[in-house]
C-alpha cells in the first residue's frame, strides 16, 4: 500500500515527526556508561505515553521478527544494527550504540535512528562510519523531489556509501510510512537511477542509510529480532522520516535545534 497525504494529515505527520525527534534526543543525551538499554526503553515509553501517542514496536510481529517485538525502543550495539532488542546489558564506555524509533500520534506514524559513541569520542573508525551515513542520508533527502523516481534516491544514497567504501545491504532499507509504520515503496540503500516508483506531493518516506564496517551479511541474534553483522564487525544507521512536497522533501524528524 503507498498513502498519498492530504494537507490536514501532513500537520499531523509534523507533530510525529517532531515528537520522534524530541524522543531521541533525550534519549540520546541520557544515555551514558553504565546506562542499562532496559532504562532506555522505559524512558520511550514513559515519553511515548505522556504525549499521548501509541508505539509502532509493542505489538509488531513481521516475518522477519519472532513473535511481537514487546519493547518500545530499538536498542542496537556495536556489531547490531537493525531491531535490536532491548534486554539487560549496561553500557561501556566506547560503546557504539543506534537508537531507532517509531511512533504514531494522531493516527500517522514517524520513524528515526541515530547512532553516537557512548562516552568515547571515538573508537575504531565509529566517527567516520557514523558520518558515512549521514552523508548518505543528506544526499537521499536532496534526490527526493517530486516526479524524481525511488532508484534514483536509492542510487545517491548507495554512491556515498560506496564511496565511502562500505558494503551495501539492500535486503533491509528505507521505506514508505504514514498510517502505519511500514508501507511501500521499499527504498533500498543501492539502486539504478530512473527507476521505481515516481514521487508524488504527499508522500512520507523513511529514509535509512546504514552499514557495517567490512561485510553486508547479517545473521540474527538468538533473541530473534536483533541483526548484528556476520563478521562482528561494527555498524552504523541513520534515519528520517521525510514528506516530498512541491518545493522537494521536508525533513519531519530533525532535533528540536536544527528546526527553523
Amino acid at each position: 500500500m503507498i498513502e498519498i497525504l492530504n494537507a490536514g494529515e501532513l500537520e499531523r505527520a509534523r507533530a510525529a515527526g517532531a515528537l520522534v525527534a524530541d524522543i531521541l534526543q533525550a534519549v540520546r543525551e541520557r544515555s551514558r556508561a553504565g546506562t542499562n538499554l532496559l532504562e532506555i526503553d522505559r524512558w520511550a515509553e514513559e515519553m511515548i505515553r505522556e504525549a499521548g501517542a501509541q508505539s509502532c514496536y509493542v505489538d509488531y510481529a513481521p516475518s522477519f521478527g519472532r513473535g511481537p517485538f514487546g519493547h518500545y525502543i530499538c536498542t542496537a550495539v556495536n556489531d547490531a544494527v537493525l531491531h535490536g532488542l532491548p534486554r539487560d546489558c549496561a553500557l561501556a564506555d566506547g560503546d557504539l550504540l543506534t537508537l531507532d524509533l517509531a511512533v504514531l500520534l494522531d493516527g500517522i506514524a514517524a520513524d528515526s535512528a541515530v547512532s553516537f559513541t557512548v562516552g568515547a569520542s571515538d573508537r575504531l573508525g565509529d566517527a567516520a562510519m557514523i558520518s558515512a551515513t549521514e552523508r548518505a542520508l543528506r544526499t537521499g533527502i536532496e534526490a527526493a523531489v517530486p516526479g524524481a523516481r525511488i532508484g534514483d534516491l536509492s542510487h545517491a544514497i548507495g554512491e556515498v556509501l560506496g564511496e565511502a567504501g562500505y558494503p551495501v545491504n539492500t535486503e533491509f532499507g528505507g521505506h514508505g510510512i504514514g498510517s502505519t509504520m511500514h508501507q511501500d515503496p521499499h527504498v533500498p540503500n543501492a539502486g539504478r537511477p530512473g527507476r521505481g516508483y515516481r514521487l508524488r506531493p504527499g508522500l512520507l518516506l523513511a529514509l535509512e542509510p546504514w552499514v557495517m564496517a567490512d561485510t553486508a551479511e547479517l545473521v540474527t541474534d538468538a533473541d530473534g529480532w536483533t541483526l548484528r553483522s556476520a563478521t562482528g564487525c561494527r555498524a552504523a544507521h541513520s534515519e528520517h522520516t521525510i514528506a516530498i512536497t512541491e518545493e522537494g522533501a521536508e525533513v519531519l524528524t530533525l532535533p528540536r535545534a536544527q528546526r527553523i
